[in-house]
């Protein structure tokens, strides 16, 4: 059958003969106006199944190895998993400098290993910032500590020194007074 004929309807009891005769456009046009010709109603073709079945893997069934045609690639290329995991250590490297969270130089260390693969995804990129400036702290702190310690001690050798040549000048002077009286 054509699709035409799928969408037509004849519904003439004696009047097949009226039907068989038509032979123009005219009389076709009469035909459908008198009712013997009619359109049938288009065939539903519904998309509940579709949606329910779509639902459902959604949830993740009908998913498992038997409902697979394609590679892992295939189904979700490794190019763009790499490409979305690129753009949000990216995103994240830039907001962080734009907040002065990291200065430039942090920033273009980072930028270089996450293209490297040293961050799996943007959790773990976070705590190396965290450890790496907890890591700067620490050691900013070290070195005024270390300085602190050196300028103490400077100090007190400078004391240490002085004391010294005052007991040598206090020395020194007593000697002398001591040479002055026997002389006199």
């Amino acid at each position: 059958k054509q699709w035409y004929q799928r969408r037509v309807a004849i519904t003439a009891g004696n009047e097949s003969s009226e039907i068989s005769n038509a032979n123009s456009r005219q009389n076709i046009k009469k035909l459908i106006k008198d009712g013997l010709i009619i359109k049938k109603p288009q065939t539903v073709h519904s998309r509940a199944r579709c949606r329910k079945l779509k639902e459902a893997k959604r949830v993740g069934r009908h998913t498992g190895t038997g409902k697979r045609k394609g590679t892992a690639n295939a189904r979700m290329p490794e190019k763009v998993i790499w490409m979305r995991r690129m753009r949000v250590l990216r995103r994240l490297l830039k907001k962080y400098r734009e907040d002065k969270k990291i200065d430039k130089h942090m920033y273009h260390a980072l930028y270089l290993q996450s293209k490297g693969n040293i961050f799996k995804n943007k959790r773990v990129l976070m705590e190396h910032i965290h450890k790496k400036k907890a890591e700067g702290l620490r050691l900013k702190a070290l070195q005024e500590q270390a300085e602190a310690r050196r300028a103490r001690t400077k100090a007190a050798h400078e004391r240490k020194l002085a004391r010294s040549a005052q007991k040598h000048a206090e020395m020194f002077a007593h000697i002398e007074d001591n040479n002055q009286d026997e002389e006199s």
